[in-house]
Parts: structure tokens; C-alpha cells; sequence
């Protein structure tokens, strides 16, 4: 029998410093910023490149799985953004699939009723190729 207590999953994420969150609610919703401190078990000081330093709930962010490594505790802010570079958060993201989602439910509120018309069309004929060729083989 195993007494062993370390988690072995890969989706685990701690609020650590360095952590990157992304911003849920409030004026910077949707951003990116890494904690700098722990305030409390609710709350951390976050900073970033496009975010000024403030204190947040932890209910107001996600903990995504990218750290900035490094990070000593209450960094400044350029020292921050020298880290946030050189570990490369920002093409990290843009390249998960969590932000391609993102982009893609943003793109698509964004249509025009002209555009969702085109899109119903395409799905459409899409479907259509798709039983033709299934009807076929």
C-alpha cells in the first residue's frame, strides 16, 4: 500500500508566484498577468505587461497551466515584463487551445447577421458534400 500524497495529474495548477492568470471579471477582463504575491488564501497581487499591479480575489481569475519563471516574490513591474519576454508567455498562449477558443467565440459574436447567414450557408452545403460522399462509400 502507497502512502505516497503527490498529485501526478497534469491539468494541476497552484497559485504559486509566477503563476499566469487570465483576468475573468472587471476592467481588465480577458488579460493575461502573472501573480506576483500571495495577499491571502483568497487574494494575490497580480502584474503584468497590459495590466497595472492590484490585488485580486482569486474567484475573479483562472490559474492557466503557464508559469513565468523565476519570479522572485514582489517583483517590480519591469522586472516582471523582462520575465514575461523571455519566457515567451504570450506566443505560449496564442498558442493553446484555450485561447483559440476564446478567439474563435469572439470572432463569432462579433458576426454581422450577413455573416451568420453565410456561415448557416456553408454548414449547409458542408453537410450535404459530407452525406454524399458518405452515401457513395
Amino acid at each position: 500500500m502507497s502512502t505516497e500524497t503527490t498529485v501526478k495529474s497534469v491539468n494541476w495548477r497552484l497559485v504559486e508566484v509566477g503563476r499566469v492568470v487570465l483576468i475573468n471579471q472587471g476592467k481588465n477582463a480577458g488579460k493575461l498577468a502573472a501573480i506576483v504575491e500571495i495577499i491571502d488564501y483568497k487574494r494575490a497581487l497580480i502584474d503584468g505587461p497590459n495590466v497595472p499591479r492590484q490585488g485580486v480575489t482569486l474567484n475573479h481569475v483562472t490559474l492557466t497551466p503557464h508559469v513565468v519563471a523565476n519570479v522572485p516574490r514582489g517583483a517590480g513591474h519591469a522586472a516582471i515584463v523582462k520575465k514575461w519576454e523571455s519566457s515567451d508567455i504570450e506566443s505560449k498562449w496564442a498558442a493553446s487551445s484555450w485561447a483559440k477558443k476564446i478567439a474563435r467565440t469572439q470572432r463569432r459574436r462579433e458576426l454581422s447577421d450577413f455573416e451568420r447567414f453565410q456561415v448557416s450557408v456553408l454548414r449547409k452545403q458542408r453537410a450535404y458534400n459530407v452525406r454524399k460522399a458518405v452515401a457513395k462509400a
